[in-house]
């Protein structure tokens, strides 16, 4: 039996992925999993929120959670220019609806098509990192992006319990 985190992670699948970056480095997410990409507006901001989670916004007549990805990684907070963008993401199916949160990068870079050479499995930091959140590494050309599992990184912490839309 081992016990290495590994064991429990699910590798990408080669498909369709939106890259965008937060500073220098560079990320992937399915293209499957975003359900639309905005320009910065305007947040509302919420009370009593954890740090990560910075207000709603009013997209098409439904108010949605935003969080700051850059907050949520631990990084460094930046002023905003006119490439942040929020990726809206559909969390799945509620018992009225999807669910849909909004999440800020930096910027948006571009849809590429990963095939499975592309694709590497998510390296061994010698348990040292929680894999579930990497779905793998993907190299394309001379960039290299990390893969986010992003429904596990959006539900890690519980600080937001969003109710159906």
């Amino acid at each position: 039996m081992s016990d290495a985190p590994q064991d429990l992670a699910v590798m990408a699948a080669p498909g369709r992925y939106l890259t965008f970056h937060l500073g220098s480095s560079r990320y992937a997410v399915s293209v499957t999993d975003v359900h639309t990409v905005i320009r910065m507006v305007p947040v509302t901001s919420v009370p009593l929120m954890p740090a990560h989670v910075r207000g709603v916004i009013n997209l098409r007549g439904a108010v949605i959670a935003v969080i700051d990805l850059r907050a949520k990684f631990r990084m460094p907070e930046i002023e905003y220019n006119d490439r942040a963008c929020i990726l809206v993401f559909d969390l799945g199916a509620g018992s009225a609806g999807n669910r849909l949160l909004g999440v800020i990068v930096d910027a948006v870079d571009d849809v590429v098509v990963l095939a499975a050479g592309h694709i590497e499995p998510t390296p061994d930091f010698a348990s040292q990192v929680d894999v579930r959140y990497l779905l793998g590494v993907a190299t394309v050309s001379e960039s290299v992006f990390a893969i986010l599992n992003i429904k596990n990184i959006l539900a890690v912490d519980g600080s937001l319990s969003l109710p159906s839309i």
